[in-house]
């Protein structure tokens, strides 16, 4: 597996890797996570698969680091030792793309999964189309460079197509490690204990990384709207943009209302909170197979989506999830209405843990069939091409 951030950084992309390598790492296969180091001096690395990390540099602007593998000799020698069958990259920068080159030279299959949609990334961070373009062009190279690579929905897949790829992307939908709380009540108590809520009180709860490309100012502008103020709002995550979120709630009176948790590490209270959740609100138009509306599914918390977002595209109204506008008023809206409608939360909450709850176990298990099949294949391809090159070898010889 090679990705471009890793713990203690905490994100989507990092849990997908998580998942599948500690999943995959169980005799049968070794699993290497390949990643930049940490400047956390306190922080060790603590997993039942191995990690090899390598330099990195702090961009002041940015949540992530620059990693630098191509200047890290140590790095280089660890991946030359590696004797790797097949090559995963979760990223198309700087460390991906020395797994991907590490694959061709050794004539080995590498496969990537499509996680973010990167013109939205480098829009927000440059602020120029031209760039942009250039950018995603270069990404394109990397990808379309792999033997497969997989997207979390359909839609993400036609995105990609759109971007540049060779063909459509199969599908690999994401998943969670979470199981439904055995005992709910217990769940809500601790939840209630923790941050001291109203047991009466709806909560409404975002988790995810705080920056604007998640939409999260819309989403408070959404609550300033709500008729009634006796509701508790609780934001899971840290970001670049958590300050200018704590100073906008203030400005619009909603600090009586809001509760910033900041990173919840211990996954007994993030479920917890998801239990005690009346409805997760997830306006983002960024995501793509959001790991987090999984979550809320396995706890029965049905989440508000906005209409066309891409990380809703396997959601259907009114059945296993809601849909607003992107318009504070309408989203606000919406937030009262399946509030006032118990029958229809009820019927919702059941069909979005029915449909849309999906284990990491049943995902890996599919990739893990997937993995021997390819390196079979690029074994037989490899055998057939060197067959080959011997004979013209032989006829060069013959004559």
């Amino acid at each position: 597996m090679f990705i471009d951030t890793y713990f203690p950084m905490v994100d989507g992309v990092i849990n997908v890797v998580d998942n599948y390598a500690k999943r995959l790492c169980d005799g049968e296969f070794e699993v290497i996570v390949f990643c930049p180091k940490t400047r956390i001096k306190t922080y060790v690395d603590n997993f039942v698969y191995k990690t090899e990390r390598c330099k990195s540099l702090k961009i002041f602007f940015l949540d992530y680091d620059l990693p630098l593998p191509t200047l890290d000799a140590r790095f280089k020698r660890a991946l030359k030792a590696s004797k790797l069958d097949l090559v995963h990259i979760h990223s198309p920068f700087g460390v991906g793309k020395m797994g991907l080159d590490y694959a061709k030279e050794h004539r080995i299959p590498a496969i990537a999964f499509l996680h973010s949609q990167y013109k939205q990334d480098f829009l927000e961070q440059s602020k120029s189309r031209l760039i942009t373009k250039m950018l995603l062009h270069s990404v394109m190279k990397v990808f379309n460079r792999c033997d497969e690579f997989y997207a979390v929905n359909q839609r993400i897949a036609e995105v990609f197509l759109e971007y540049g790829a060779k063909h459509l992307p199969r599908v690999q939908q994401n998943g969670t490690d979470f199981k439904p709380a055995e005992d709910r009540q217990a769940a809500i108590r601790l939840v209630n204990e923790t941050y001291g809520l109203d047991e009466n009180a709806p909560v409404f709860l975002f988790v995810g990384r705080i920056c604007r490309l998640k939409n999260i100012f819309f989403l408070t502008d959404a609550l300033a709207k709500l008729k009634t103020r006796n509701f508790k709002m609780i934001f899971v995550g840290v970001g670049t943009e958590l300050k200018e979120l704590e100073e906008y709630v203030e400005k619009l009176g909603l600090s009586e209302n809001v509760i910033f948790a900041g990173k919840v590490t211990d996954r007994d209270l993030l479920r917890a909170i998801y239990c005690r959740a009346k409805l997760f609100l997830f306006p983002s138009l960024y995501d793509t197979n959001s790991l987090v509306q999984i979550e809320a599914a396995s706890q029965k918390t049905p989440t508000l989506f906005l209409r066309g977002a891409a990380t809703a595209y396997m959601v259907t109204e009114d059945v296993n999830g809601f849909f607003a506008n992107e318009d504070a008023e309408d989203y606000a809206k919406r937030i009262e209405e399946v509030l006032a409608d118990e029958a229809l939360y009820a019927r919702v909450s059941e069909g979005a843990f029915r449909d849309l709850y999906i284990t990491w176990d049943d995902n890996v298990a599919k990739m893990r069939n997937i993995y021997k099949q390819l390196i079979a294949d690029k074994q037989a391809q490899n055998a057939r091409e060197d067959a080959e090159l011997a004979k013209r070898k032989q006829r060069v010889k013959a004559k």
